[in-house]
């Protein structure tokens, strides 16, 4: 399913955690991983030492990349290194999109620091902005990453963009006979209390099992042999946390946008509150064009 997958790098532990997890997907899809760093041309890196000018960041992620390598040929991947010069963000997003990367793989927590990049809100301009998928991993002392990944969570508002990235999803699950759990949430906060809210609420609830009901049927066509239905009523992001606890949930895919207005959840900012706070990784993809 994927065949290069692009691994953003900056050596802090949250990046080696994730680096493993990359490791695992890549052994079980048979992908090459390109390890990039980038030095970031947004802080000052370039200093004078012995009369020679040097740029302090492009060989710290030189020493960095080597350490990756060790790992990656102990792990027995098969693998590329690559050091550019840029903004983080739009610089991840352009390299993927320019060397055909399948997928990127980006942690959500890293150690501040000059050389120490991938934070939270890195990691969430690369969803924002890619039109390549983008695995999300949190890791944090006390979390596990679990590979292959078992239970797949797949929020739904009925929208393309949502399909869209459902059915990315379905064919990952596909491949490694995963469990997938399809939910929709109505979001109760978003209706009023008169007779037209009430009515309006059904509505709503009818088109949310109609969006399940969609995807479970797209499942079955792709071969995924175990799904479960839900349909919740909530706060959408805390729905689905709660779904990721009390389902054991491995892996979260979901789109970036979605259908906007008071009966659909906002699958967009919903999205990025769940790259922000889920304990699992998260897929995310933008709608196809």
């Amino acid at each position: 399913m994927y065949e290069n997958i692009l691994l953003p790098y900056d050596g802090s532990d949250g990046a080696a955690a994730v680096l493993h997890h990359a490791s695992e997907l890549a052994h079980g899809a048979d992908a090459t991983i390109q390890v990039l760093y980038v030095a970031d041309t947004t802080r000052d890196s370039v200093t004078v030492v012995d009369g020679q000018t040097v740029d302090v960041l492009e060989q710290q992620g030189e020493e960095i990349l080597d350490e990756a390598a060790k790992t990656l040929d102990t792990l027995g991947n098969d693998y590329e290194t690559d050091i550019v010069q840029g903004n983080p963000a739009p610089t991840i997003v352009d390299y993927a999109e320019r060397y055909d990367q399948d997928l990127i793989v980006m942690p959500t927590h890293g150690r501040e620091g000059v050389s120490r990049y991938l934070n939270g809100s890195v990691s969430e301009k690369v969803v924002r902005l890619s039109s390549v998928p983008v695995l999300t991993v949190r890791m944090k002392p006390d979390e596990t990453l679990e590979f292959p990944y078992e239970t797949i969570l797949v929020p739904t508002d009925g929208s393309a963009a949502a399909t869209h990235a459902a059915e990315h999803t379905l064919s990952l699950a596909a491949a490694l006979d995963a469990t997938v759990h399809v939910l929709s949430v109505v979001d109760d906060a978003a209706l009023g209390l008169d007779v037209r809210s009430t009515v309006s609420g059904k509505e709503t609830e009818a088109a949310a099992t109609d969006a399940v009901e969609a995807i479970v049927s797209e499942a079955e066509t792709r071969g995924v042999t175990n799904t479960v239905c839900h349909v919740e009523h909530g706060p959408p992001a805390e729905v689905i946390l709660d779904k990721i606890e009390s389902n054991d949930i491995h892996l979260v895919g979901m789109g970036t946008t979605g259908r906007r207005g008071t009966d659909r959840i906002l699958l967009g900012s919903v999205a990025e509150e769940t790259v922000r706070s889920a304990p699992v990784p998260v897929l995310t993809l933008a709608d196809a064009e």
